[in-house]
């Protein structure tokens, strides 16, 4: 079934689930029931939390609403500001699509500055960027196939790669330089590429394969084929039984990937993505290769600049649309896409592609869906930042006022989906919270950092009841305790 088609299908199954109400005054019974519940559920929550020692000397910010009338059912310090990590994509994605729309797309553009005489462009050559995280090697193929189409099989001038539509800012304020390497960390430009439809933009994709005898050196493919990463294979073929051991590393501000460890030899094949370091001239590479399979030709160099406003259009290629790219990004916590959509907002808004003018933006939307971005720290777009803080509370609130959106099918599709092991459907929640009671009923952003962990979302209990939740664990010693933590919070509120 095509991925947006079951998109479909599952939020018609969901969409009762998922649909919001104006407030429905309980009667007296109705309302005694409630609040017997909400102390019964009370008490459940506040043991766990009380008798969990991964918690102690943590902070543990807890909000639980009714999803029909918003109300609170639960809280604890629930209006602290705490680190949302990637929970932050909850903000971005809502504020994106009230700004841009489902129907956005980001369009690639290719540019002459002279004109076209007997298969010859006499002049240079652009291809202009607008942010498309999608964009990938076989869309440069169409694009060069498009240029072949218009008589052109030979430029006078240079081949120019123009990033101008946002600035040359390429990492959030606070991203770790130990980050800088990871696909995760990539920087961002308006310019960039792809090496699959998980649109990790910025990065380059090694296949890592053993080689034939046991200490042969193991056998790396890269998707796309790319000089703008240079690799160095110390990387060794181990005996069937060993362990693997891979390390990618490339060092800050240089071309070189080094590939160290071991690889059973009776392994599968292993994936590893690296991010370039300028992805403009990573898209030109590739770009430049595209041409010549066309049998297309210059004279002059590959470089970077600025398209003149002379240039006429040659052609032009646009992205998925931002429903489309909202699946990637959250279900499986997208940062380059989440920091792109902080840069779009900012040029749709303020006419300046930048952290801090999109940041202005997503502030600004904030206060539609009632809430005070005063009392928020936000310091990017995807919440890699250890200094983004936010209460549970507000997150709580934003998912319950989203609801009243005529795009939040669009945003419910795009959460990850609790034991759904299709990645493109669960997400990264395709592991978690399979038992009878929660196994496709919680619909929840997830969230890691150093020491924190988050989950915030929707959910149905096995009673029908349907909730809205947001947990923020925060200073703890292992993180990835803070998933179980959050997961039996979640099966605690399903009894309910």
């Amino acid at each position: 079934m095509p991925l947006l088609k079951k998109g479909l299908f599952l939020v018609t199954l969901l969409s009762i689930f998922l649909s919001g109400s104006t407030p429905i005054p309980l009667s007296p019974i109705a309302l005694a029931a409630e609040n017997h519940k909400k102390a019964t559920l009370s008490t459940a929550l506040e043991s766990l939390l009380n008798t969990e020692p991964e918690l102690k000397g943590s902070l543990a910010g807890i909000s639980i609403r009714d999803q029909e009338t918003g109300t609170i059912l639960f809280e604890h310090m629930s209006d602290l500001r705490l680190t949302p990590a990637s929970n932050m994509k909850l903000l971005t994605s809502a504020a994106a699509l009230k700004v841009l729309g489902e129907d956005y797309q980001f369009i690639t553009e290719i540019y002459g500055d002279g004109r076209v005489d007997k298969g010859r462009l006499k002049g240079n050559l652009y291809i202009k960027g607008n942010g498309d995280t999608s964009l990938l090697a076989s869309d440069l193929d169409k694009l060069s196939k498009d240029i072949k189409k218009k008589g052109i099989r030979y430029i006078d001038g240079d081949i120019i790669g123009d990033d101008s539509w946002y600035d040359d800012m390429p990492y959030s304020i606070d991203l770790a330089w130990s980050d800088e390497t990871t696909y995760y960390g990539a920087p961002i430009s308006a310019l960039t590429l792809s090496p699959d439809k998980e649109y990790d933009a910025g990065t380059v994709l090694l296949e890592i394969k053993p080689g034939k005898n046991e200490s042969d050196p193991v056998v790396i493919d890269t998707f796309p084929n790319t000089n703008e990463i240079n690799i160095v294979n110390n990387a060794k073929t181990g005996a069937k039984e060993s362990a693997t051991s891979l390390k990618v590393k490339r060092n800050h501000n240089s071309k070189v990937v080094t590939v160290t460890g071991r690889l059973p030899i009776n392994a599968s094949v292993k994936k590893e993505w690296i991010s370039v370091n300028n992805p403009t001239r990573y898209t030109l590479d590739v770009f430049q290769q595209a041409l010549k399979k066309e049998g297309i030709h210059w004279k002059g160099s590959v470089k970077k600049g600025k398209t003149p406003q002379i240039a006429s259009i040659i052609t032009t290629h646009s992205s998925i649309p931002l429903s489309e790219l909202l699946i990637p990004f959250m279900k499986l916590s997208n940062n380059t896409i989440a920091e792109t959509l902080i840069k779009e907002m900012g040029v749709v808004k303020k006419g300046e592609g930048s952290f801090k003018r999109g940041i202005e933006v997503l502030e600004e939307e904030l206060v539609a869906f009632h809430l005070d971005p005063n009392n928020m720290l936000i310091r990017d777009g995807s919440g890699i930042s250890p200094i983004d803080f936010i209460s549970a509370d507000d997150l709580s609130m934003l998912l319950y006022e989203v609801q009243a959106e005529p795009w939040f099918p669009t945003f419910s599709q795009s959460l990850p989906i609790s034991g759904n092991e299709d990645r493109m459907v669960g997400g990264t929640l395709r592991h978690r919270l399979n038992s009878d009671n929660t196994k496709g009923k919680v619909l929840a952003k997830t969230g890691t950092l150093t020491a924190v962990s988050s989950l915030s979302g929707y959910m149905e209990s096995k009673d029908g009841k349907k909730y809205i939740f947001s947990i923020l664990l925060n200073h703890l010693v292992d993180e990835e305790k803070g998933k179980d933590i959050e997961d039996r919070i979640i099966e605690t509120l399903a009894e309910y």
